[in-house]
């Protein structure tokens, strides 16, 4: 893991086209803005849990019946 140190309005540029910006620091809450194209998915860490969860039930229930 990479750890960086950023100031307020300070940018972190991930794959040459994903920008991480600090937008507000107050107190231990930092918040980030993210610019990426739209092919990139970007959720919080629960959201992507919740979404591939929800995937892999999807693909359970549509996955043929095999009693052997």
């Amino acid at each position: 893991m990479l750890v960086l140190t950023r100031r307020l309005g300070e940018e972190i540029v991930i794959g040459g086209n994903v920008f991480v910006r600090i937008v507000d620091v107050q107190g231990s809450k930092v918040r980030v803005g993210i610019e990426a194209p739209q092919s990139v998915s970007v959720d919080r860490r629960e959201v992507h849990e919740r979404r591939a969860a929800f995937i892999v039930k999807r693909r359970d229930a549509s996955a043929p019946f095999n009693a052997s």
